[in-house]
């Protein structure tokens, strides 16, 4: 009886979320419809390849957000990591002429601000949002300490191919997105950790007292987002050819929403990686179509700002009625 019963709940919410995600890709094809109806520019080659150029670091990083908000936690923070990250890139490159040393000291950055992030919240029992929250103001005001409001540009190729060079027709940004994206999906699926990740997020006193490190486990996940991100960071230092210490500011509110609209719960437990890939590519053709038909950014951002609300009201509402 209990079997079977379980089987019509695991049927039930299979089915929901299938039907999210093809309504998500739904969407994503009716305004990629919409947009080449409206626009003839939206089609073509060159801007196909934006497109995935401009999702390829937004996707990075909003792995590592999936899997914090998965834990029941959040990292607003990640921004001022773009930045953060993004200079010492630079400065390296700079003061080395390596590649290797500046992708190092962008990874670098990450461990050491994803660590500490995650310290502070399984440690100090802190929020993520609080710990983040104070983070994001200091990493913030130690960009601006640190190039004294200028950026740090960097003009050799070198460095500046990691954001916009090619290997055949695709982007090197996008291979790296890939290369993320299966990390992200293997660390989910298909490991003992990724099943810890969801216990911990649907019940982390439960989890603890079925003998698992929750608190390892928590320090673990941020460090996962503070190494994409500052991935990211590079990516956008390199694309932009300078480090710059207002980069990013706004960045986390997107990887908020792509993974709120890829079906990720804010309460924790449920997520996956697809469904937050699918999100920022909506969201990206969505903010590229407007950009093309002239709507205002600053509408573009209210936008974003009713989408959000839109995506946790409807995971909201489906929590209660689970």
């Amino acid at each position: 009886m209990n079997h079977k019963m379980n089987h019509k709940i695991g049927v039930q919410k299979f089915s929901i979320d299938t039907i999210r995600q093809l309504l998500l890709v739904f969407m994503l094809i009716l305004f990629c419809i919409l947009w080449s109806c409206m626009t003839p520019s939206f089609l073509t080659f060159d801007n196909l390849i934006n497109i995935l150029r401009q999702t390829s670091y937004t996707a990075i990083a909003s792995i590592g957000m999936t899997i914090v908000i998965i834990i029941a936690q959040i990292d607003i923070s990640a921004g001022s990591l773009i930045a953060i990250s993004g200079l010492l890139a630079a400065w390296a490159f700079k003061a080395t002429g390596s590649v290797f040393l500046a992708v190092l000291a962008a990874i670098f950055s990450g461990v050491v601000v994803g660590f500490l992030n995650g310290v502070i919240v399984a440690k100090g029992k802190l929020h993520g949002f609080i710990a983040t929250l104070a983070s994001m103001t200091v990493l913030r005001g130690l960009a601006y300490i640190f190039t004294g409001g200028s950026p740090i540009s960097v003009s050799d190729q070198r460095f500046t191919s990691i954001g916009t060079g090619y290997v055949g027709f695709l982007p090197i940004p996008v291979i790296i997105m890939v290369v993320a994206v299966v990390f992200g999906w293997f660390i989910m699926n298909k490991t003992r950790f990724g099943r810890y990740i969801y216990a911990v997020g649907g019940n982390s006193e439960a989890s603890q007292w079925s003998g698992l490190n929750v608190d390892r486990i928590k320090i673990t996940v941020y460090l996962i987002m503070g190494v994409l991100t500052s991935i990211a960071g590079l990516i956008v230092a390199s694309r932009l050819g300078s480090g710059q210490p207002s980069a990013g500011t706004g960045f986390e509110t997107q990887c908020i929403a792509a993974t709120a609209i890829g079906g990720t719960s804010m309460y924790g437990g449920k997520g996956k990686i697809g469904g937050t890939i699918i999100g920022v590519l909506l969201l990206s053709v969505l903010s590229n179509g407007m950009t093309l038909i002239n709507v205002d950014s600053y509408w573009q951002q209210v936008i974003m700002g009713v989408i959000i609300v839109v995506a946790v009201l409807i995971d909201t509402k489906s929590k209660r009625n689970g």
